[in-house]
């Protein structure tokens, strides 16, 4: 075939080769995020099922045994053991409370040396590692209930080393897909490829519920083992950048015959030969020859340039334009969302007067409002090339609504759901747009002058920056709620105020901006 043996295959145009294999980062990405959120959601679900209401559980025991001439030896120890040990004491809120803290506290400041590690290393072997030890202490904390450990010190200390692993998925994911989509569309793609936090909650919620009742150690174990397994198809199949299409050829044809080895497997290569291995299609076909035809190769030396570009350090990366600004929003965005995520039920349950599962359900509109507002969130500022005006006038746009909401939400289930998919959209818009598109435009800024080993260090400090608040505004939310809900809503409202004006500055230069195209001040 001409085509084959022409010296251009070794080189295709991207749009030739490299539309499959940005379909599959773009999937593949999205099935190993949603799998972090699908692990991390168990224990908001289990905490029910650790500290029981014991006096209904007594009453269900004294009746069982009534009906009998003698209590079953069961009924007793039920009425004695209804919560699970320590979480059966009367500080258990502050208890599971800790549990919660100590993952978001170690995740927060894990993940800003998580980014720095993550330059240095092979981002596909580096997220593999990570999704493998998140699995395994997921399945620990399951463990606990099969092996009956009381121990408080054993539950805080998984959830701290889970924290800490967890920090290895943001950056990784977020680089891989910076690295396949361009400026161009990266709103849009980034706000429905965001979506993965929702579907994890949504799956995590399910899978934990399935044995909550029964067994809630399988409600952590069947998470566990599933990001084990996404961690192992990461490991086979993750492509970090496009360019490593252009060494699959020349790394194989050195093996000739052997590129199936056992050795070239285990030695980073598996995923690309199993891609030598596959059917060739039009895009493999233009990469790879067929073995009845030989092309001659000329040798090639690789020679490290001494200008070649090394990782960034921590100060570099904040002083690339708009990174301080972007991350302290994120904190003051991100405190609002978790505020929404941790108590949102309950406000409903008092404000709505539903139960605790109708207003568990009704709380995954918020989620939903979410979706929507990521996803307009990033059109809108790919269409108008200004991130920072986008997050801006969403911000501005939410603190009144969090207070229309405070008051609507007491008149009805009706204005209620409205108001909840308003605000999830609200809320949620600037915070997927920062935590995306934002850290992917800062992490191949101008002003790195081509140095692409940015975008995982400054994605940590950005998302842990907001994961700070994400810590913060659950705790402020218990404390100020003793003195009534409209406390609440005014430390969120002004955290909306706080977020729009760390971006006043950069609003501003967007606005002044006299080009003839749009111009984002992160670009």
């Amino acid at each position: 075939m001409a085509l084959a043996k022409s010296p251009a295959p070794l080189h295709p145009h991207p749009q030739q080769s490299g539309g499959r294999y940005r379909a599959l980062t773009f999937i593949l990405t999205f099935l190993l995020y949603t799998s972090f959120h699908l692990s991390r959601k168990p224990i908001s679900i289990v905490k029910s099922e650790l500290h029981k209401n014991c006096s209904a559980v007594s009453e269900a025991a004294i009746i069982a045994s009534s009906s009998s001439q003698q209590p079953s030896l069961s009924s007793l120890h039920t009425d004695v053991d209804c919560s699970w040990k320590p979480f059966d004491k009367s500080n258990y809120k502050q208890l599971l409370g800790a549990m919660d803290y100590s993952f978001l506290c170690a995740y927060a400041i894990g993940m800003y040396l998580s980014g720095i590690i993550g330059e240095r290393l092979p981002i596909r072997l580096y997220l593999t590692v990570g999704m493998l030890a998140s699995g395994v202490f997921t399945c620990l904390f399951g463990l606990g209930y099969i092996y009956n450990i009381h121990n408080l010190s054993f539950y805080i200390f998984v959830q701290v080393a889970n924290g800490l692993v967890q920090t290895t998925g943001w950056p990784s994911v977020v680089t891989c897909i910076g690295n396949w989509f361009g400026k161009g569309r990266r709103g849009l793609i980034m706000g429905l490829w965001n979506s993965h936090t929702s579907v994890g909650n949504i799956l995590g919620s399910l899978i934990a519920g399935y044995w909550v009742s029964s067994n809630w150690g399988m409600s952590f174990i069947v998470p566990g083992l599933i990001i084990i397994i996404m961690g192992v198809v990461c490991f086979l199949f993750l492509i970090e950048h496009p360019n490593d299409l252009k060494t699959i050829y020349t790394q194989n044809s050195s093996l000739g015959k052997t590129v199936s080895n056992f050795s070239v497997w285990w030695s980073g290569y598996g995923y690309r030969s199993l891609l030598c291995s596959l059917p060739q299609s039009y895009d493999t076909e233009l990469l790879l020859p067929r073995d009845s035809e030989r092309i001659p190769m000329q040798p090639v030396v690789v020679v490290k340039s001494e200008s070649e570009p090394s990782a960034i350090s921590f100060m570099g990366a904040l002083r690339i334009p708009g990174v301080v600004e972007f991350s302290l929003c994120l904190l003051f965005a991100k405190l609002v969302s978790y505020t929404f995520l941790f108590w949102l039920p309950l406000y409903i349950t008092k404000a709505a007067h539903l139960d605790a599962k109708k207003a568990g359900d009704l709380s995954t509109l918020f989620d939903v409002g979410g979706i929507v507002g990521g996803i307009l969130a990033g059109v809108i500022s790919d269409k108008l090339g200004k991130r920072a005006t986008t997050c801006a006038v969403m911000l501005l746009l939410a603190a009144p609504t969090l207070y229309g909401f405070s008051m609507i939400s007491q008149f009805g289930l009706g204005p209620t759901i409205g108001m909840l998919l308003v605000c999830g959209g609200l809320v949620n818009g600037p915070y997927a747009l920062i935590t995306t598109a934002v850290s992917a435009d800062l992490g191949t800024h101008k002003s790195l002058k081509g140095n692409a080993r940015a975008l995982s260090t400054v994605t940590a400090i950005i998302d842990g920056t907001g994961s700070v608040g994400a810590a913060l505004g659950p705790l402020l939310a218990g404390l100020l709620s003793a003195g009534g809900w409209d406390q609440v809503f005014y430390m969120l409202m002004t955290a909306d105020f706080l977020a729009l004006l760390l971006l006043l500055r950069l609003v501003t230069k967007e606005l002044a901006s006299s080009k003839s195209r749009p111009i984002s001040t992160v670009e």
